[in-house]
């Protein structure tokens, strides 16, 4: 990464307003930066790849991951082998429970495929935000197995409070809920050595997706959100990543800040490889909690490292099934797109948007 682009980094947080500190490559305390050592991290492409399933079962996922990983390598000139870390973290959502959640037979492929490239399975894992969620979601087996393996890959729950650290966390001026909240989870789970509520103002961020993975795969599930308007790869990599962020979807001056500004942390941001969502089921009214009656289904998985110009596909794709159900549709300009745009995380133009399908 060049030092323009760092500038421009940084220049672009601090016109918008929000506190950042913590053990980041360059955290910004009372508006001054205090610039370390970077990386070259390339800036996504504008491409979108889509393939068209027959059915939602594995064998018509492990075709489809294969095919969309396969032309991203040869049109990137690149393979996702094992690196220096030889390890891979695949980040699921799971928060809407069962009926709106990443599908397992898509995870499933994924694994395969990065299998087939070299990884153990035991180098791969799952990480997901509520331990509760992803057992109800499949992604884990009844407590009564006393099992954190999902066909023989482990998975890791941010809730339970082992993947935080506390030198790496996002502080915002927005206090949690209740400051006898984090008091009892640092408690239970030893987060961090400060009192309650200095805590309280901090979003913890994943360490295993920051610090020990070559890359990590980003598989988001859509729904329409009250605060941010759409609920998919950024919210999926972000507040849906890190700890006590349940103050910002209270927040729509500050939720879509927060969003943009931990996706463009460099060590989670570098690491973060690729966004794959399938369509077997996404929510266009009333999410993100689920509801079966606004829900559609369509035979599509897209691939992109693009998280920004994929949520702004969806939103269009969402507003199509608003409109036609009576529904006003979602804004143009969501402050979720436009303030993780700025931030280089991605174009919000659809009509830049390169869409490859490979059927």
């Amino acid at each position: 990464m060049s030092f323009s682009h760092v500038h421009r980094l940084l220049s672009r947080r601090l016109l918008l307003g929000a506190l950042w500190i913590g053990g980041s490559a360059y955290p910004i305390v009372q508006g001054q930066s205090l610039i370390g050592e970077f990386v070259d991290i390339p800036e996504p492409s504008n491409r979108v790849f889509k393939f068209q399933i027959e059915d939602f079962d594995l064998k018509s996922y492990k075709a489809a991951v294969e095919n969309l990983l396969g032309i991203y390598e040869r049109t990137q000139e690149m393979s996702f082998k094992p690196g220096e870390k030889g390890k891979v973290g695949l980040k699921v959502y799971s928060n809407s429970g069962p009926g709106l959640s990443t599908p397992a037979n898509l995870v499933e492929a994924v694994v395969q495929s990065l299998v087939k490239r070299g990884f153990q399975r035991s180098d791969i894992f799952i990480i997901g935000l509520k331990g509760r969620m992803l057992r109800e979601s499949g992604f884990l087996p009844p407590l009564s197995r006393r099992s954190m393996y999902f066909n023989q890959v482990f998975v890791r729950s941010l809730d339970s409070g082992r993947y935080y650290n506390e030198r790496w966390f996002y502080d915002s001026p927005l206090p949690a809920q209740s400051a006898q909240y984090w008091i009892n989870l640092e408690k239970e789970n030893a987060i961090g050595s400060e009192k309650g509520e200095e805590n309280a103002r901090k979003s913890f961020l994943p360490m295993p997706l920051m610090h020990e993975v070559d890359f990590w795969v980003n598989l988001p599930c859509y729904s329409d959100h009250p605060t941010l308007g759409v609920n998919g790869a950024l919210m999926n990599a972000t507040l849906w990543n890190a700890s006590n962020t349940s103050r910002f979807l209270r927040s729509p001056a500050s939720a879509p800040v927060a969003v943009a500004e931990m996706g463009a942390v460099p060590e989670l941001w570098e690491t973060w490889a690729l966004n794959i969502s399938s369509l077997q089921r996404f929510q266009y009214v009333g999410g993100p909690i689920f509801n079966a009656m606004y829900t559609v289904s369509e035979p599509v998985v897209m691939l992109s490292d693009n998280p920004v110009l994929l949520d702004s596909i969806m939103r269009e794709r969402i507003n199509e099934h608003r409109k036609k159900n009576g529904f006003a549709p979602l804004p143009e300009d969501l402050k979720i797109l436009g303030y993780s745009e700025q931030l280089g995380l991605g174009q919000m133009d659809t009509s830049f948007a390169n869409m490859v399908s490979i059927n």
